[in-house]
């Protein structure tokens, strides 16, 4: 199968949820069921490398879930695979048809496993279909850096990427809930891809990002500022933001509530949840010939009551 992968590395994708199969046998797996629980109301099955290996779909590498398909010399392969690999069978080409792996799903059924979330936390132990939907939706599971100069690809929990955004991407660092920024840019006309550096405030025990980008809308070359929350949507629902911006006698004024750094900020600016700014109008703030920004954007952070 060595052979196989690369030629199968652009059909891996992330694992869809799958709710378990219903009212399917149990097959009872003796040997290694006897570890104790981390969770007293669940028995742990401690699963052998061996079996983890014949739940891996052998193109896209996660676990396979039903239906899995078989070819007639006993090959499995994921249901979301099969399509991609035009009826044949990645290890040894022969015709796939359709047969299923009735035996290998029922082993399945029967084993609990540890969330891979573990180490960050989660010690839950979960039924082999429910592990999936439950990693989907897993408080532990580690956060995406914030920063969005860069792709940046580093994970982990709050207080980790919090070192790493004062280490690694040297942000503005900030203690309390209010903030009066400027932000200048000497050619505003270069909209695409003006990205102000990241703003990090500390406040109320938690952590909240600062985000100033110029983009697109439409036709129409626009400003935005928004904030998220570095935690779950559920915790970041207790806050609120506002943010004001004006000049020559005029202001606009944004209230919201942060965005969990769950969504992604292109997710974030993409669905306009910010204080949205039309260049020209950014221009007449800014005062002078107009040639140059020159804004100044203040905001406070409160929890709800």
């Amino acid at each position: 199968m060595a052979s196989g992968k690369p030629f199968f590395d652009d059909l891996r994708s992330k694992p869809e949820v799958i709710d378990p199969p219903q009212s399917e046998d149990v097959v009872e797996i003796d040997g290694n069921v006897n570890e104790p629980s981390q969770m007293a109301s669940k028995p742990n099955v401690v699963v052998s490398s061996s079996v983890r290996e014949l739940l891996e779909c052998p193109v896209c590498l996660n676990a396979m879930y039903p239906p899995i398909h078989q070819c007639s010399n006993g090959h499995t392969l994921c249901s979301g695979c099969k399509p991609r690999v035009h009826n044949r069978c990645p290890t040894c080409r022969h015709e796939l048809g359709n047969i299923r792996c009735l035996a290998l799903e029922k082993v399945a059924a029967s084993l609990e496993l540890p969330c891979k979330y573990q180490t960050f936390g989660c010690l839950g132990i979960y039924p082999y279909y429910s592990k999936l939907k439950h990693e989907s939706h897993c408080a532990y599971a580690p956060y995406n850096c914030p920063y969005a100069g860069s792709e940046c690809t580093v994970i982990g929990d709050i207080p980790f990427l919090v070192a790493h955004l004062k280490d690694d991407h040297k942000v503005d660092m900030h203690n309390g809930s209010t903030f009066n920024h400027r932000y200048v840019k000497s050619n505003p006309h270069e909209v695409e891809n003006a990205t102000w550096m990241l703003t990090v405030f500390s406040c109320f025990g938690q952590y909240f990002c600062l985000h100033f980008e110029a983009f697109q809308l439409g036709m129409a070359p626009v400003y935005i500022a928004f904030l998220r929350f570095m935690g779950d949507d559920n915790e970041a629902k207790n806050y609120s933001y506002s943010l004001e911006v004006g000049g020559n006698g005029r202001k606009m004024i944004w209230q919201g509530v942060p965005r969990s750094i769950r969504d992604s900020h292109r997710k974030v600016r993409d669905s306009f949840d910010g204080l949205i700014i039309q260049r020209n109008m950014a221009l007449f703030f800014s005062g002078g010939d107009r040639k140059e920004l020159k804004l100044r954007v203040t905001g406070r952070i409160w929890k709800e009551q």
